[in-house]
């Protein structure tokens, strides 16, 4: 004689069970192949997407914040060669005397130390942004930004010499104090607007380096967004499943109460078969 048992009815109790719960504790309705293979893919695809463009973002965010550096770097240096075309200007009349010429060349030859070591020690992460190196005045490297999830999603910048030497003005530092005349300081501001031109050819390249940045932001936190979106799909339901998880332990104690009383008839009944 076979006893019978509720023991498939309760095995399918306890697997609901254990599914709602993953489901409430992860927040994912997907949590192995078995759920839904072809869903489980899409969603791991969207969720590597999505993981993608929050590091596109970041680097995103880390070249906006080194073009300004460089902007304001450069902003500074602009500053110096109006400063230093101001002095000039009072060395060629000739009302100035040579005493106070040559104080006014010592004056801008400090200036132009400063703009020289702005153009130096102004770096992000090691990168020296206006000349090569702090201790080499050729031309900075080009930089790539990688803003997009795909290696075509760059971003450059060329590399710029924003020194005395890369916009003509190595001349003026050299400049013999003893012999600066008149003439010679008018001679000089011609190189000084070119370099003043010259820098304002390279902070608007900065600026549209920095522009092309912010757009792709833009872009990249929309296709973040919505790619999130898309995967939100497959997020649990916490009512839905919460309710279930009750349900399934409801019936589960439904069940245990039933196979206890089902083995205790079954007991009496083969008792008094036996007996």
């Amino acid at each position: 004689m076979q006893v019978g048992n509720n023991s498939q009815l309760n095995a399918d109790v306890y697997l609901n069970a254990n599914q709602s719960l993953n489901r409430i504790a992860t927040g994912v309705t997907l949590n192995q192949a078995s759920n839904d293979a072809s869903s489980l893919a899409i969603s791991n695809n969207l969720q590597v997407q999505a993981n993608g463009y929050s590091s596109a973002i970041e680097n995103t965010n880390s070249a906006i914040a080194l073009t300004q550096i460089a902007d304001g770097a450069i902003k500074e240096q602009s500053n110096i060669l109006d400063n230093v075309k101001e002095k000039l200007l009072q060395a060629s009349t000739d009302t100035t005397s040579q005493e106070g010429r040559d104080a006014i060349l010592k004056e801008v030859k400090s200036l132009l130390e400063q703009f020289d070591n702005i153009a130096s020690s102004t770096n992000y992460n090691s990168n020296n942004l206006l000349q090569n190196s702090q201790s080499d005045n050729n031309a900075s490297t080009d930089l790539q930004f990688q803003s997009g999830n795909e290696n075509a999603d760059i971003i450059e910048s060329s590399g710029v010499q924003s020194n005395t030497q890369g916009l003509g003005l190595s001349a003026l530092l050299n400049q013999d104090e003893s012999s600066f005349s008149a003439a010679d300081a008018r001679a000089i501001l011609g190189n000084v607007d070119s370099a003043i031109s010259g820098l304002s050819d390279i902070r608007s390249e900065f600026g549209s380096v920095s522009n092309q940045l912010e757009s792709s932001m833009r872009n990249l936190l929309t296709q973040k967004n919505q790619t999130i979106e898309a995967n939100s799909v497959f997020d649990t339901d916490y009512a839905k499943e919460s309710a279930n998880f009750s349900k399934q332990n409801v019936l589960a104690q439904i069940g245990a109460f039933a196979t206890a009383q089902a083995n205790n008839i079954n007991q009496q009944t083969v008792g008094k078969l036996l007996s």
